[in-house]
């Protein structure tokens, strides 16, 4: 009878080199390491000039005025309580509420209208939806300055110049097309079996909107309303021509440290820093929600 020979395994020495990868795997891993620091160095080039303007906002304004600029200089809070009217002048306060005041007011009124039209377009379409959609489009191919004229002309006949309401009416009007398109896309993704099944146990419309497609959508929404809070946030052709003290927003107040004479520089970067503050106060308090809508129906 012939002796059965077991074959044993050598055993793993502790310490000893594991087996290396195969080398699709090494290029694979290579290639994710140069793509993740070209990210990092693209992300560090955008933020540069941010960073550039923060450190100059805190230095004196001849040591930001000289050429080049010293990364050594004393830092100091002079431009920020020039700024904020600790010198004696005037206060960007009331101007602050004021784009605030249509920033909000816009974009609650944008989501107000545009909820329903991106359902209309989207989950129950209408007829030649597709034709909808350019309109709201071809909207946005015509120049601001194109529409100033008529605008002002407007304003002035009715007694609206300097007024909020009427930052409030043209901030609505010109986010209303970006948010429907943006909405349109969200809402795509709703199943419509939900929606069905709400409709069967007597959902109306209103119903439907604020319970079912909200939550679901709500990143979206989220993104959507942040876009819109900015674009009414930077705009100053608008608020230059059709305000002056008393609706006069931030923007605005902004471009009066600009001199033709005296050192100016500091004080522009303090304010600029100050104003920019709200813009990404909500866009921190907002990122994940604005990650996932901005990601939303990318993978199908």
């Amino acid at each position: 009878m012939t002796p059965t020979v077991i074959e044993r395994r050598p055993r793993r020495v502790s310490g000893a080199p594991r087996a290396s990868l195969p080398p699709t795997a090494r290029r694979a891993g290579r290639r994710s390491t140069v793509l993740g620091l070209l990210a990092w160095a693209v992300g560090f080039a955008f933020c540069l000039p941010v960073l550039w303007m923060v450190l100059t906002s805190l230095h004196s304004e001849p040591d930001a005025a000289t050429n080049p600029p010293s990364l050594a200089a004393s830092l100091t809070l002079d431009g920020y309580r020039a700024f904020f009217g600790a010198d004696g002048g005037p206060s960007p306060w009331p101007s602050m509420v004021n784009s605030a005041t249509a920033s909000v007011m816009s974009t609650l009124f944008v989501l107000a209208l545009a909820l329903p039209a991106a359902y209309a377009l989207s989950i129950r379409p209408v007829r030649k939806w597709t034709d909808v959609m350019f309109f709201f489009l071809s909207t946005k191919m015509l120049p601001v300055v194109a529409g100033l004229l008529p605008v002002y002309l407007f304003a002035d006949n009715a007694g609206l110049l300097d007024n909020i309401w009427l930052l409030v009416l043209l901030y609505t009007s010109m986010n209303l097309p970006i948010a429907v398109w943006m909405l349109q896309s969200f809402l795509a993704d709703v199943p419509v079996s939900i929606i069905e099944a709400a409709q069967v146990d007597g959902a109306r419309l209103p119903a439907i909107l604020t319970r079912i497609v909200a939550p679901i959508a709500g990143p979206g929404i989220a993104a959507t309303a942040l876009i819109c809070f900015i674009f009414s946030w930077n705009e100053l052709l608008f608020a230059r021509v059709l305000t002056g003290v008393a609706a006069q927003t931030a923007p605005v107040f902004l471009t009066g440290f600009v001199t033709s004479q005296g050192l100016f520089l500091a004080q522009l970067c303090a304010a600029s820093v100050a104003v920019s503050l709200p813009v990404l106060a909500a866009g921190f308090a907002a990122q994940d929600k604005l990650v996932q809508g901005l990601s939303l129906g990318a993978v199908k």
